[in-house]
């Protein structure tokens, strides 16, 4: 950590880059001489990544912004929010894999105290001077590896420890738990030992099914997109429960939030109706795609299903409180018409449960990317290949 970046006059600087390659600065002589280039590289880019993932960092003055792959692996403060929002409220937290330290920030704004700790001892100052810049008085910061911080604690000290594991290991990235550094999967029953409520980060590729096998007492899963983008999942782990994990697929963007709560029983349950397509046309948010909520949507919403295994749904009437995209379907044809036709000049293309995908679909039939037209290729409801035409609704 540069600390002559917090000058007055280098924090003045540096809002004048405010649109500067951040590579060419690290190419040019600094106009300071005890701070090289390429920290000033590192603030400018920092600060222009923060702008829209994290705004507050971005608007605050004097924060200082760690190396690239901190901000990249750090939650945006959308995901952070939402997740601030299932803590409960008051008592002792401890986030346990720090990090640049957004999800300890959001965190601190709900309960009394919020211990934080990194073991990387750089990024450790760095997110202990945002959190003054930030004014987040109630974070009592260590530069420390969590778990062995927890080790030296006596039982229930905390209400919730909260854990992002590593998804790196030897360089590759990792997808299962018990890959992840910490494995938190050998580790459950003496992390429950330090606090009743666990709640464990994990990636969106995730097999929530497989993580469910390997993890206990499991309340609530929640799969968290932001934009039509899956960009997380959270494990709250509660000692004291032992029944059935609620699913909780949470679309967010910046003027919304909308969830859609089921069960992995609900989804058994629930039974598709199959049908053509009608006059609208449904395209799942990612968020629930990936919580694989595939017949409860159309029963909640009461919607068509295209196909058993083309998660695409229909409707003679527009439902307005569908969670995802909704298009007003132009025409229909086979994909066997389809390549008989002239194409269209411009479209977005998609694909669902079909042999090709968008990219070759694109390629083959000379398609260029955008405009007002989209085009669905899919398999419909008597495994006839589709294509459907439609427009934003």
């Amino acid at each position: 950590m540069v600390t002559a970046i917090l000058r007055p006059k280098v924090q003045q600087y540096l809002q004048t880059q405010e649109t500067a390659d951040a590579a060419q600065v690290a190419l040019r002589k600094s106009p300071f001489t005890d701070i090289p280039p390429a920290a000033l590289a590192q603030q400018v880019e920092g600060r222009q990544r923060c702008r829209k993932k994290l705004p507050l960092w971005h608007d605050t003055p004097g924060i200082y912004y760690p190396m690239r792959i901190s901000i990249e692996q750090a939650s945006s403060a959308l995901t952070a929010q939402y997740k601030s929002r299932q803590l409960p409220t008051g008592g002792r937290v401890i986030d346990v894999t720090g990090g640049f330290g957004v999800d300890a920030f959001y965190f601190a704004q709900r309960v009394d105290l919020l211990t934080y700790c990194e073991r990387h001892e750089v990024l450790a100052h760095i997110a202990q001077h945002n959190f003054n810049m930030l004014g987040a008085t109630n974070v009592d910061a260590h530069a420390l590896d969590g778990i062995a911080y927890l080790d030296t604690q006596p039982a229930d000290v905390f209400d919730c420890i909260y854990i992002d594991p590593s998804r790196r290991k030897n360089r590759q990235r990792v997808f299962l738990l018990e890959d992840c550094e910490p494995d938190v999967v050998v580790m459950q029953a003496r992390l429950l030992e330090k606090a009743r409520y666990l709640y464990i980060k994990a990636a969106p590729l995730l097999d929530i099914s497989a993580a469910l096998q390997s993890l206990h007492h499991v309340r609530d899963v929640h799969i968290v997109s932001v934009d039509n983008e899956c960009k997380e999942l959270l494990f709250m782990v509660d000692r004291a429960y032992n029944g059935v994990p609620r699913l909780t697929a949470a679309a967010l963007t910046p003027d919304s939030e909308r969830t859609f709560v089921f069960t992995a029983a609900d989804e058994e349950a629930a039974v598709s109706v199959f049908s053509g397509p009608l006059d609208y046309l449904y395209e799942p948010d990612a968020a629930l795609l990936k919580a694989g909520a595939f017949k409860s949507i159309g029963q909640r919403f009461g919607l068509n299903k295209l196909h058993p295994h083309t998660h695409l749904y229909t409707s003679g009437e527009r439902n307005p409180d569908f969670i995802g995209r909704t298009f007003r379907i132009d025409r229909v044809e086979t994909y066997s018409t389809f390549k008989k036709e002239k194409h269209p000049a411009q479209a977005n293309v998609s694909t669902r449960n079909f042999p090709l995908d968008a990219a070759t679909l694109r390629k083959k039939h000379r398609i260029p990317d955008g405009g007002n037209l989209f085009l669905f290729f899919c398999t419909g409801p008597q495994d006839q290949l589709l294509v459907i035409f439609a427009s934003k609704s």
